[in-house]
Formats: C-alpha cells, sequence, structure tokens
C-alpha cells in the first residue's frame, strides 16, 4: 500500500485536521467540515480522519526490546509538580563513561509509542533519554489518541512544567550523566522545551520542533543555547516567531531557526500523512548535531 503524504489532502482538510490535533475543533467539527472534500475524494470523512490518524506500528524504527539499548519504565517523587511523575528512560546497553541527557517532550497526546520510539533513537546516538509522561497523574497515555487529547485538557499545566523541570533535574544527577542536560520536545513539547529555558538557568541546549515560544518577558532569563525548528504552513505557531526572535535578539540569546519549505506542522512524526521524510531527516541530523556540540566534553 502506497504510504499517504500531505498532497493526498486538500489544505483545508489538513487545517481542520490541526485544528482537531490541538482541541480547536471536536471530532464532530473535522468530520463535517471535511465533508465535502471526502465527497470529491469519492470517501467518507471518517476515512478521511483515519487516514491522518497515527499509525505507529508502521513506523516504528526501533523495537522496544533492541538489544543495543537498556529500557525502562521509572517513577520519582515530584513535589512541586503533581506529586509523581513517570517516564520511560532509555540508554545505551554498553557505554563508556558518562553520558549527555536529553529530555524529550511530548505532543498532546501524552507518551504514545511515537514518543518512546523517539526516545530509543536518541539512546542509539549515545545519550542517555527520559520521556516523562504528562498523563501519568490522570491514568497515563490510554492508548487511544482521542481519549489522550481529552485527558490532555485536564490537567493543571502549572504543575505539569514543574513535572518538567523536575524530570531535567533528575537527569541532571543521573549517576551515569555528564551533568550537562538538552531538551527536545514536538508541538507542545516544543512549547515546554521553550519555557524550559527561561526555568533551568544551567539548560545545556533546548530543540522545540514547532512549539509555542516562551513568554516574552521571560525571554532575557535563557542562557541555553536554542535550536528552532518551524513548518512553512503552520500559521498558528509562525505567527508568533516575530515577536519571539525580536526578545530572542533584544537578550542576545544564542539560537538558530529552521523553517523547512512546503512542510505541515508535525512534519517530523513519522506516523502520519504531515510526515515530511527530507524535511524530518535534516531537522533531526541539526538537532543530534547540535546535542553533541552543547552536551559533550
Amino acid at each position: 500500500m502506497t504510504r499517504k503524504t500531505v498532497n493526498d489532502f486538500h489544505p483545508e482538510v489538513l487545517r481542520l485536521f490541526d485544528r482537531y490535533v490541538h482541541g480547536d475543533a471536536s471530532r464532530r467539527d473535522f468530520l463535517l467540515g471535511a465533508a465535502k472534500y471526502a465527497a470529491l475524494s469519492g470517501v467518507s470523512a471518517t476515512t478521511l480522519l483515519q487516514a491522518l490518524s497515527p499509525k505507529f506500528a508502521e513506523a516504528q524504527q526501533i523495537k522496544p526490546d533492541d538489544a543495543r539499548l537498556h529500557a525502562e519504565y521509572v517513577e520519582y517523587p515530584s513535589p512541586k509538580g503533581n506529586g509523581k511523575l513517570r517516564g520511560y528512560l532509555v540508554k545505551p546497553a554498553k557505554a563508556s563513561g558518562k553520558l549527555p541527557t536529553v529530555l524529550v517532550v511530548h505532543e498532546n497526546r501524552g507518551l504514545n509509542p511515537h514518543i518512546e520510539d523517539i526516545t530509543r533513537r536518541i539512546a542509539l546516538d549515545n545519550f542517555i533519554a527520559f520521556a516523562p509522561d504528562a498523563l501519568f497523574t490522570v491514568g497515563g497515555y490510554p492508548g487511544d489518541e482521542d481519549k489522550a487529547r481529552e485527558l490532555f485538557q485536564t490537567l493543571d499545566q502549572t504543575k505539569t512544567l514543574e513535572d518538567f523541570v523536575t524530570a531535567a533535574d533528575i537527569l541532571k544527577k543521573h549517576p551515569e550523566g555528564n551533568g550537562k542536560v538538552g531538551v527536545v520536545g514536538f508541538c507542545y513539547g516544543g512549547g515546554i522545551s521553550n519555557a524550559l529555558a527561561t526555568r533551568i538557568p544551567d539548560l545545556g541546549a533546548a530543540v522545540p520542533f514547532y512549539g509555542r515560544p516562551a513568554e516574552t518577558k521571560e525571554v532575557s532569563k535563557i542562557k541555553a543555547p536554542l535550536l528552532i525548528h518551524f513548518a512553512e504552513n503552520d500559521e498558528r505557531i509562525n505567527a508568533a516567531w516575530p515577536e519571539y526572535e525580536a526578545a530572542l535578539k533584544a537578550a542576545k540569546v544564542n539560537y538558530q531557526a529552521y523553517l523547512y519549505p512546503g512542510t505541515q506542522h508535525g512534519f517530523n512524526n513519522d506516523t502520519t500523512p504531515r510526515f515530511d521524510e527530507a524535511a524530518a531527516k535534516l531537522a533531526w541530523s541539526r538537532t543530534i548535531s547540535f546535542f553533541n556540540q552543547h552536551l559533550r566534553g
């Protein structure tokens, strides 16, 4: 079966799907809005939604039991957050010396199989990677993307941010780590990556993928170098970039920003048709090089 790409969908369907994914439209809103475009294609709106939804098994790059890695779920107290956090900790099975660490922050569906796969990919590049699940205190990732989005809307985001601050501190103190922590996040996680850069003075590096910017009044607190990835067709996120960039320049923050032509929000997520292989490969190589530059030595 040929894998579908964004070229197989009307731009308005993609916009509707983006609104649906981010909680700005209900499933019913998507189906009603997409109906006329579905009819033109000779399919149902439900079929369009299914085609755009994640296919985790098909996209998996690294098996959970890969012998090159040691992976486990761990729990830690988080007094300033939700009381306790749980996440997926992955490290190389064999390592020489202490390794740099990377905090992985998921999208707005919690710790799903895609983010676990991303965490394993990072560990294979010789990092200790930790991906907390923001949904842990409300039952954890439920195995269903719709239910996950619904649960996400019930979170106290102030406490959830504190959980991620705690997670970074855990990595900084990890006995097999070198004391340097980077963070990478996607969509919601990109926004958390920007926010953590304002909260953690000694953060080693931050790499937000198409995430909300840090609050302008907090930008002067950023000491970490930033590598910021944007999709070209992502009005919701890109509209805030001019103000954010001006604040970064005013604060003399060390940052690099890249916009990937022709891409949609979520272009790095290889479980959906919004995935752009060339852009994702380039953005990922830049990300790993950035972490190697700033977290090693």
